[in-house]
């Protein structure tokens, strides 16, 4: 498996990266272990989770996912082949919301435990907090670098702006700065990120992993109707994906995957592995920054296969100008 440099961090991750909200939620303990087992068999090492996951759940406070992961390195014995991400910062039972001090230290405390490991590799500031001066979260976090706790950081749900900020602040500070972004991005989801976010990461090295990369199933099209989403976890981010354009993208999708003998669901993450976000030329050179892993959850193993076929794909021009026609804005 062709590996990839996550931003300036020194880890290096499988072109797809798994995500573990589902993990103790819509997959049960043993769908998940299994699915994490034939993740690392395949040849990937890229876990994304959050302490959050899955707080949304009836009857469930935060952790269960970490702590399904957790129970899973421990019982499997594969922590050394796997980059393990997790989060902090949403409103979490018993923890808070926000990036103090305080908050992150008990954060990464609880994560650590339930993970059952020494070290996170890459922990995320899940959303950002503008009431806490980006100062004293980029120092706690350069704290827990420095104790080993964790080996980089990473910034979700950022804007161009702040992010930026954050950079300088690192910088002028002499603190650890984020390594990886983690925005949303697939076939539909486009503007925000490539706008702004893109040539942000292009000019500081800074590595992508997009989340949402299927649209929340949508991009599978296994929903071709409003209805056909009724009664699942996503239903109802899924049914504003339902417009003309929505549909044209799924068209296009069927397709390409059609013609290359190949699914929906594998075609938009080949799409995203694929894409140069922005090309800055360099004396006679040329860099392009990518996605380095983009994110994607299965609830079974036969739907964690097919996803696993997406970095074998190869997207020639033809279906490339296709889909990026499809899901221009109009």
């Amino acid at each position: 498996m062709m590996l990839r440099p996550l931003g300036r961090s020194g880890l290096h991750v499988a072109p797809l990266c798994f995500g573990g909200n589902v993990f103790g939620w819509t997959a049960d303990e043993a769908t998940s272990h299994a699915m994490l087992d034939r993740f690392v068999d395949a040849g990937f090492n890229f876990i994304d989770t959050a302490n959050v996951y899955s707080a949304w759940a009836p009857g469930h406070v935060g952790g269960e996912s970490e702590s399904v992961i957790g129970r899973w390195l421990k019982k499997s014995g594969r922590r050394d082949r796997v980059v393990i991400a997790t989060k902090v910062g949403m409103q979490m039972p018993g923890l808070g919301t926000g990036l103090t001090r305080s908050l992150i230290e008990r954060g990464v405390d609880d994560s650590l435990r339930r993970l059952q490991v020494d070290h996170i590799d890459l922990y995320y500031a899940h959303a950002d907090d503008a009431n806490t001066p980006l100062e004293e979260t980029l120092a706690a976090f350069d704290r827990l670098v420095k104790t080993g706790k964790v080996h980089a950081i990473g910034a979700s749900n950022y804007s161009a702006e702040r992010l930026e900020e954050a950079l300088a602040v690192s910088e002028r500070e002499g603190l650890t700065r984020y390594e990886c972004l983690q925005p949303l991005y697939n076939l539909v989801d486009r503007e925000s990120f490539e706008s702004s976010l893109a040539p942000l990461c292009v000019r500081h090295g800074i590595g992508v992993a997009t989340y949402f990369s299927l649209a929340s199933g949508f991009l599978t099209a296994k929903y071709r109707r409003v209805e056909d989403a009724e009664g699942h976890a996503r239903a109802a981010r899924v049914k504003g994906y339902f417009n003309e354009r929505g549909l044209r993208i799924l068209d296009a999708l069927v397709a390409t995957a059609q013609r290359l003998h190949s699914t929906p669901a594998a075609v938009s993450l080949a799409w995203l592995m694929a894409q140069p976000m922005v090309t800055a030329p360099i004396a006679s050179a040329t860099t392009v920054a990518m996605v380095t892993a983009p994110i994607a959850s299965a609830t079974t193993v036969a739907q964690l296969d097919e996803l696993l076929t997406a970095p074998r794909l190869v997207l020639d021009g033809d279906a490339l100008r296709e889909l990026d026609a499809a899901s221009a804005a109009r």
